[in-house]
């Protein structure tokens, strides 16, 4: 069912047609904005998490004679490279679903072969930090696309 007709160039059913387009298409770029600025929220819970000192044992650092504070079973992983916490990448994926609205997927994720065994704990207790980042972002990312549209 259409609910415009199609007509001469000006005519009532062709405007509200060119409207609805604009915008769809203004919302769109509106929920692309959003999904980025979630990315960013992601971003940064995560290098909140990732911070600050553990209470783990304290080693020296090879070859030097500093020392290092390990992470505890349970924190998240100690910063001892600075690897984990730097070495991230986001972005937004979109497609379009069935209603013809637009589907917007904010990801970040860790480019350390290592990050996966210290969330789950391979040869060691895990070091969970995804929950946590998870969480932390959640209230942000919830604030970002409760905005209403323009």
């Amino acid at each position: 069912m259409r609910l415009w007709t199609e007509g001469a160039v000006g005519s009532a059913g062709r405007i509200v047609r060119a409207t609805v387009k604009a915008q769809v298409a203004n919302i769109d770029r509106q929920v692309l904005s959003r999904g980025t600025r979630a990315v960013n929220a992601i971003r940064n819970a995560e290098l909140e998490v990732l911070k600050g000192q553990r209470n783990g044992r304290v080693y020296r650092k090879y070859p030097y004679k500093t020392k290092y504070t390990a992470s505890a079973p349970g924190e998240p992983p100690a910063r001892r490279t600075g690897n984990l916490r730097m070495h991230w990448s986001g972005g937004v994926k979109t497609g379009r679903s069935s209603g013809s609205g637009i589907e917007v997927i904010a990801a970040l994720e860790s480019q350390e072969k290592y990050a996966y065994h210290l969330e789950n704990g391979k040869g060691m207790a895990p070091r969970p930090f995804v929950e946590r980042i998870k969480d932390k972002a959640m209230p942000e990312i919830e604030k970002i696309y409760k905005e209403p549209y323009q």
